[in-house]
């Protein structure tokens, strides 16, 4: 079985940028500089950003469901982002070094199954959970901040 991780897309975001202070703030997000690397981790072109490259750090709602596993975090998007384009059954090496939360959802958007794996061996977790016919997709977080990385689909 093949998989699919998916990207944020960059035009939910790239408007943002532009905003001041005040207007970022109240659509709950703030503009930083990355002072180190790896450590702000771009949802849409799914690489770390580089130091002194600008960032947005938004609360997105990754699981806009009507269950209790609704859910939003914090999610860094870097500025001028192309959108990441995975090939089939291919991870990205921002996922690699990281320690990984994998969460399967059935169609109505409620947790199935859940497993933890270490970036470098993610695929059999995915192709786990993905392997039963009750999952509809797959949410991969950074299992220590616990923030939303990507979401999975069969293919």
């Amino acid at each position: 079985m093949s998989f699919l991780i998916q990207a944020l897309p960059s035009s939910q975001f790239s408007n943002l940028f532009q905003l001041p202070d005040d207007e970022l703030l109240r659509r709950r997000a703030i503009l930083r500089t990355a002072d180190k690397r790896p450590g702000f981790p771009c949802r849409v072109s799914l690489i770390d950003a580089h130091i002194g490259e600008r960032v947005l750090l938004v609360n997105y709602e990754h699981q806009p469901v009507q269950t209790p596993f609704r859910s939003c975090h914090a999610v860094y998007v870097r500025e001028n982002a192309v959108e990441a384009r995975c090939e089939p059954g291919e991870v990205p090496d921002l996922f690699r070094s990281r320690l990984m939360s994998i969460r399967a959802f059935d169609g109505s958007g409620m947790l199935l199954d859940a497993d933890v794996a270490e970036g470098r061996v993610l695929e059999p977790s995915i192709e786990r959970l993905l392997a039963s016919e009750t999952v509809e997709y797959v949410h991969l977080h950074y299992a220590k901040p616990g923030c939303y990385a990507a979401r999975v689909i069969r293919i």
